[in-house]
C-alpha cells in the first residue's frame, strides 16, 4: 500500500497594495468647479448696478469663498488630491478675487493702483508655484491664510453696498500689506526651495 502524498497548498501572492488612483470626479474638484462657476454672477451682479444686484453679487462672492476654504481641506483629509485639483484651485481663486477687484476698480469704487499690486501678486505667486512645482510644493503659512481672509472681507465690505467708507478702506489697506508681506516671503522660500535648500 503506498504511503498518502501530502500536498502543501498553493501559496497564492497578496495582492499588490499601492495607492489607489484617486478619480477626478470628487467632491473637492466639484467646489472648485463650482467657485470658477460663481465668478460670472459676481461680474454679472456687479456690473448690472442697483442694490439688490449688489447684494446677489456678495452672496455668490460668500458662497465661492466659502467652497474656497473647504475644497483643500476636504481633499487633504479624504485623501482627494489630484493634479487638476493643484491647478484649478489656485486658479478660481485668482479668477474670483480678481474679477471681484476688476469689477471694483472699472466701477470706481476701489483705486486700480490697490487691484493691480495685489493681482501682481497673486499671479506672482501662481507662476512660483509653477517653478518649483517639480521640487515640491509650499505649504501654506499663517500669513497666507491671513492675507486671504482679510481680502475676502475687504471686498464683501467694498460689494457690500452701504459698506462704512473708513471700515473699507482699514480692511483693505490691511489686505494689501499683508498681500505685499506674504508674497515676498513666498518669493523667498520659493527660491530656497528651487535651490534645494527649502527643509
Amino acid at each position: 500500500m503506498r504511503p498518502a502524498v501530502v500536498t502543501e497548498p498553493a501559496v497564492t501572492e497578496p495582492p499588490a497594495s499601492g495607492p489607489q488612483p484617486v478619480s477626478l470626479y470628487n467632491i473637492a474638484n466639484w467646489l472648485t468647479v463650482a467657485r470658477i462657476a460663481l465668478v460670472p454672477l459676481v461680474v454679472g451682479g456687479l456690473l448690472a448696478g442697483g442694490n439688490t444686484w449688489r447684494l446677489i453679487a456678495l452672496a455668490a462672492f460668500c458662497v465661492a469663498s466659502l467652497t474656497d476654504l473647504l475644497d483643500g481641506k476636504l481633499a487633504r483629509s479624504r485623501g482627494l488630491v489630484t493634479d487638476f485639483g493643484k491647478i484649478a484651485d489656485p486658479v478660481a481663486d485668482k479668477a474670483l478675487t480678481g474679477a471681484a477687484l476688476i469689477c471694483l476698480s472699472a466701477l470706481g469704487n476701489l483705486p486700480w493702483w490697490v487691484t493691480l499690486v495685489i493681482m501682481v501678486r497673486e499671479l506672482g505667486v501662481t507662476a512660483l508655484r509653477f517653478w518649483v512645482i517639480r521640487r515640491g510644493v509650499i505649504a501654506a503659512s499663517r500669513g497666507g491664510k491671513v492675507k486671504t481672509l482679510l481680502q475676502i472681507i475687504a471686498i464683501c465690505l467694498y460689494i457690500f453696498p452701504w459698506g462704512n467708507g473708513v471700515m473699507r478702506g482699514v480692511f483693505m489697506a490691511a489686505a494689501v500689506v499683508a498681500t505685499v508681506v506674504t508674497g515676498a516671503d513666498y518669493l523667498l522660500r520659493a527660491v530656497r526651495l528651487h535651490r534645494g535648500k527649502e527643509t
